[in-house]
């Protein structure tokens, strides 16, 4: 069975949406840290926090993680920040 969307494992980092997580200070300078980047093909990638496991059990209705998904969380400061460079269209 198909999907209606699909990642496409080629595309290359586009620019960052937002601040740097050293400029928003949620890392320090040794960075593993969040980041929100815009890719070439116009999708998002999100790197944060890999809690799929703590939110499994308590998603709200309708929500589902596939097996091949996985839940991650950033800092909300970090979002707010890329709304800026997030087109509405």
């Amino acid at each position: 069975m198909s999907r209606a969307w699909e990642a496409d494992p080629v595309a290359q980092f586009k620019k960052r949406l937002g601040k740097s997580p050293l400029q928003l200070g949620v890392t320090d300078e040794d960075p593993t840290c969040p980041d929100v980047w815009e890719l070439t093909n116009g999708d998002v990638a999100v790197i944060g926090r890999d809690l799929t496991d703590d939110y499994a059990a308590r998603l709200p209705d309708g929500v589902h993680i596939g097996a091949d998904e996985r839940l991650v969380v950033i800092p909300g400061v970090m979002l707010r920040a890329a709304k800026a460079d997030i087109p509405d269209e």
